[in-house]
């Protein structure tokens, strides 16, 4: 008998529940329309927000670097991994979020949860927003820090929490996602670095789902607020608009040599074929001299949005291209999620523990490189899909 049948058990559970899933293919590339499982589908499933992943100049890049450098590294950065490339890669970064310098991590994921449990202590304390990604949360339960949690975008509960634990000794760290992956809108940013000004809190941001959206070229939601300076700690990720793979944190010189010192995915995690690195380099070439595929990304999400609206969907709290359809109960948006991908659209649902019960959605993200067209064909077939299932 296997040990591991309880796990049987516990698929069982989630098929009735109606929240079991399987994993879709993709064949081919990355595109608006591309071919899933063998049917040809709208993509609105993906991170590529401004089309980067099959971009020409990428392309030549990452084949130019493994020409010249080979497909793997070879090694951990702290032993014989360090490649030029690498170093030229973080200098980037650094210039582009205007901060001293950045660390490159093998994913979004590890660059929060290796920073936030390389920095914060068991003697310490983690303000958090209840609705951070989830690498922010395992990190945080990494450091083995006192966690508080505060509702979602609550500046006036958070500085409740700030003035509770002022006293007490320990360093106190204040973290919030820039925009929050499930439900598409952007923290109250200027107010929450007031709170770590007047607590004497460092200020960290997951930027993930902004690199690449808001601000100037793509900056952030920092630049997105005008806050350089107020941010002692930014991650970002390479594995969205950027197009390609990885995860980075910027900060001062000292925040990222102690990175290199004790951020433990850093340390103990080979580092990024050479082709990755130069598909990044050329990507953030892409974003200062194309920032006409942004201001593309933002009319098609207006365009997107006022479709849902008149249709009569309701997208919760979105202020950006994230924009959820939500449903409410986990198995009928998994139900419509499975309908509209039989009549042409691919809209991933989500259900609890992904997102709270009782909150379940599909999350659309519109893309740079959708027409028009294919937006109009979208909206037709959630109307009538969306009717099909009793959601409007």
């Amino acid at each position: 008998m296997s040990r591991l049948n309880y796990l049987t058990e516990e698929l069982a559970q989630l098929e009735a529940k109606g929240l079991r899933f399987h994993l879709r293919v993709l064949e081919g590339e990355q595109l608006p329309v591309a071919r899933f499982d063998g049917r040809r589908v709208i993509n609105l499933s993906s991170n590529n927000y401004l089309g980067l992943c099959t971009h020409p100049k990428l392309r030549e890049a990452a084949l130019d670097a493994t020409r010249r450098y080979g497909v793997g590294s070879g090694a951990v950065r702290t032993i014989s991994g360090t490649m030029d490339i690498h170093m030229e890669l973080e200098q980037r970064i650094a210039r582009f979020k205007r901060t001293e310098a950045s660390v490159v991590f093998q994913s979004g994921f590890t660059a929060n949860s290796g920073t936030v449990g390389a920095i914060i202590g068991r003697d310490d304390f983690i303000v958090s927003d209840a609705l951070n990604h989830a690498s922010i949360i395992d990190g945080a339960r990494l450091s083995r820090a006192t966690i508080k949690v505060f509702p979602h975008k609550d500046v006036n509960a958070a500085e409740s929490i700030l003035k509770e634990i002022a006293a007490r000794p320990g360093r106190k760290l204040l973290i919030t996602d820039g925009v929050f992956s499930m439900d598409g809108d952007i923290a109250p940013l200027p107010d929450l670095c007031a709170l770590a000004e007047k607590y004497g809190a460092i200020m960290m941001v997951d930027d993930a789902h902004a690199s690449g959206v808001l601000g100037k070229n793509g900056r952030g939601t920092v630049d997105h607020f005008g806050l350089h300076g107020k941010v002692d700690v930014q991650v970002g990720t390479l594995s969205k608009a950027i197009g390609a793979l990885g995860g980075y944190v910027c900060g001062s010189s000292d925040l990222i040599e102690f990175l290199h010192l004790r951020g433990r995915p850093f340390l103990f995690s080979t580092s990024h074929p050479p082709a990755v690195a130069a598909s990044c380099l050329a990507a953030f070439e892409v974003l200062e001299a194309e920032p006409e595929r942004i201001e593309k990304m933002w009319e098609n999400t207006r365009f997107f949005k006022a479709g849902l609206a008149k249709l009569g969907f309701d997208t919760g709290l979105s202020e950006t291209p994230i924009t959820p359809v939500m449903v409410g109960d986990g198995r009928k948006a998994m139900e419509l999620s499975r309908a509209l991908f039989e009549a042409g659209v691919f809209a991933t649902a989500l259900a609890f523990p992904t997102v709270p019960e009782g909150k379940a959605r599909l999350r659309t993200i519109v893309t740079a490189t959708h027409s028009q067209t294919e937006l109009e064909e979208a909206l037709a077939i959630l109307e009538r899909v969306g009717k099909e299932n009793g959601v409007v």
